[in-house]
Parts: structure tokens; sequence; C-alpha cells
């Protein structure tokens, strides 16, 4: 049986979210899988395939609301919260920080927004001539590339950024708090709340 008919459309919608911006790396080669986002992709939420638990929850309805915006994140639930006029417009599981890397609590606003934003602290160090990985879960802070080497930082699609270097962007929801701080939502919920906060938009943490 021929399975590439039904493996194309998989393949490409990995493809879509794991290269989400242009990583430079010599010979133009695609940028290397950091284990950042590890499983980004590998669960799918159509009616057909399995179904990530931890994204069973979500709901977007408010493309036709109006009025200011804001985002409430439930570490305790791991859920984030958007309101629109003071209605509620959407809801999605996420993954905050884990133990080691909390997503502290507090009050901010959304200072930034990249739909192609690439970590400056986490993501992999790659042989420039080879393109072969050396480090999968590379610390730009502490792990320096070798001699013909290169750190690539993680891409994080569908940015916002609120607390210094913590943002909201897609990434990959293992069902609890997982992150090295910021705050992963599936991608297609990234791509609802990045639409639909502007800079500015409070981002309430508790």
């Amino acid at each position: 049986m021929n399975l590439r008919p039904f493996l194309a459309p998989v393949v490409a919608a990995t493809a879509a979210l794991v290269s989400c911006g242009p990583i430079p790396l010599a010979n133009n080669r695609e940028g290397p899988r950091s284990s950042y986002l590890a499983g980004v992709g590998v669960t799918s939420t159509s009616p057909t395939g399995p179904v990530n638990p931890a994204e069973a929850s979500k709901f977007w309805d408010g493309d036709s609301l109006i009025g200011p915006t804001t985002i409430h994140i439930v570490r305790s639930e791991q859920k984030a919260y958007f309101y629109k006029g003071g209605q509620l417009a959407g809801v999605t599981p996420v993954s905050t920080g884990s133990s080691k890397y909390t997503t502290n609590p507090g009050t901010f606003k959304v200072s930034q927004k990249a739909v192609d934003y690439s970590s400056g602290t986490y993501g992999t160090i790659v042989d420039i001539a080879t393109g072969t990985v050396i480090n999968d879960d590379a610390d730009s802070r502490k792990d320096k590339p070798g001699p013909g080497q290169q750190f690539v930082g993680s891409s994080m699609p569908h940015f916002l950024r609120f607390n210094h270097g913590v943002g909201m962007h897609a990434g990959h929801l293992p069902g609890y708090a997982a992150s090295h701080g910021c705050v992963r939502l599936p991608a297609d919920m990234a791509i609802k709340f990045f639409e639909n906060a502007e800079i500015g938009t409070p981002v309430i943490v508790e």
C-alpha cells in the first residue's frame, strides 16, 4: 500500500512548524531540531488522527468580539484564558516553567510580538561544515561552541514577550509544567493569541 498520499500532509505540517523562521547554517541547510521543542508536531488534533490529551480542552470563539484584550495564565490549571472586551474569547492548555525554571507570577504586558522568533539562550550547537548536531539541548550561557561549531537558537513561533526573556509561543505540551520558563501553547492557539494580542495587552500570571 502506498502511504505517501497519507503521510504527505503530516510531513508538511511538521516541517512548517519546526521551520517557522530562517536559521542561518552553512550551505543553507535546514535548522537542526532542538530538544527544547521536542515533540512538536508528533501528535495531531485532526478528527482522523491521535489527539494529545493535553490539547483536548482548547477552544476559540473570539473572532467576532471587540474591546480591550487580556491574557490570564493559571499555572495550577496549566491553562491560559484570552479575554476581549471583558468576554472570554478562548481557552488553551499550556506548559509553563518546570520546577527548575519557574514562570514567575505577576501582572505584565506584552512588550514584543515576533512571528519567527528564535531563542538567544536555548537551542543546539552544530558543526558548521556538516550540520551535525553536537548538543541538542544547549544553553548559550554555559554551553559554548567549539572550533567550527555554532549555536543555533530554538525556533519559538508566534512569540509574545511579556516578562523580560519570558514569553508565550508555540511548543510541545506534555500535559504538565515542563518549559524553561516560557509559556508553550498548541500551534493553532499560539496563532490565535498572537493575532489578537496587542503590544500592551495585560498578561496576568498566577
